[in-house]
């Protein structure tokens, strides 16, 4: 049996297709267009990678960017200026920062600065404490598990009732993944470093969801049969042969887990696209969100 290939890519593209599709739609009934700002401090190259892919995703969809670049050597005070600054903007409907900060500035009170509606990463405390409540629903999911659940409706994963074992227990994605998947039914397993017998549990997943920042930790014997899996990771390995020295692979040994597994992900191509069009989808709910309180204070 080789695996169904689910294609992030393609999957991402639709999406984004929808958002532009909604900016578009939002500009022509209200002459309104959404914001996102980003917040660079310093210059690690990584980190003005990834700013730049936003920004540029954000002209391509139509919504108006926003950077701000502040010194490597920026005060606490001068960042948490900023972004209150930019809380304080009515044309700035997400507030983004890139992490991680640099060592001398803590990054939970530079996040928790940010107004809840504007927090388009969904990392706010109160967002995160949505998502985990019963009946409770976050006005921002994160940007990645919200991709990976994506994911698995637009591929036709039955999730209401399946076993599914998240390996990672990170803020980022492994807790708030595990309780998207909670919330749609599933009987969630959360493994970690301290798991004893990882295997046992991986084996009995019908989606098995690999977040654990470790190269090609789970082979294709940890793999139940026709499970779904999705791979998160995304590690460099050294590899002479390619061009830039290394390839990139993800937490699951690829080879062999398309040959057990019903579905995977590939990495690069699988989650990695979907992250970057569900912040674009958050930033135009948050536009929504705003023209909806204008509405109401109008009336």
């Amino acid at each position: 049996m080789t695996a169904k290939i689910i294609d992030g890519t393609k999957i991402a593209a639709d999406v984004r297709e929808e958002i532009r599709a909604g900016v578009k739609a939002m500009q022509e009934r209200y002459g309104y267009t959404p914001g996102l700002a980003t917040v660079l401090v310093g210059e690690d190259p990584a980190s003005q990678s990834y700013v730049g892919m936003k920004q540029r995703m954000c002209q391509e969809l139509g919504i108006r960017s926003i950077g701000h670049t502040l010194p490597a050597d920026a005060t606490q005070e001068e960042v948490e200026g900023l972004v209150r600054e930019l809380n304080a903007d009515p044309d700035v409907n997400g507030i983004l920062v890139q992490l991680p900060l640099p060592g001398h500035l803590e990054e939970e009170p530079v996040l928790n600065s940010i107004d809840l509606e504007k927090d388009v990463d969904g990392f706010h405390p109160v967002n995160i404490g949505r998502l985990a409540m019963k009946g409770r629903e976050p006005l921002f999911i994160p940007c990645t598990p919200h991709g990976v659940m994506v994911l698995l409706e637009r591929s036709g994963v039955k999730i209401s009732g399946a076993n599914a074992v998240v390996v990672g227990r990170s803020n980022i994605v492994g807790l708030p993944v595990a309780m998207l998947l909670q919330k749609a039914n599933a009987t969630v397993s959360i493994c970690h470093s301290r798991t004893q017998d990882l295997a046992a549990y991986t084996r009995n997943a019908d989606i098995l969801i690999a977040a654990i920042g470790r190269a090609q930790m789970l082979t294709g014997d940890m793999i139940k049969p026709g499970a779904t899996v999705i791979d998160v990771g995304v590690n460099r390995v050294e590899d002479p042969s390619a061009k830039r020295g290394y390839r990139l692979v993800g937490d699951v040994n690829y080879e062999e887990a398309l040959e057990v597994a019903g579905a995977i992900t590939p990495v690069p191509g699988g989650v990695g696209p979907m992250t970057i069009a569900m912040l674009m989808k958050n930033t135009l709910r948050a536009a929504e969100i705003a023209l909806a309180g204008r509405e109401r204070v109008a009336s």
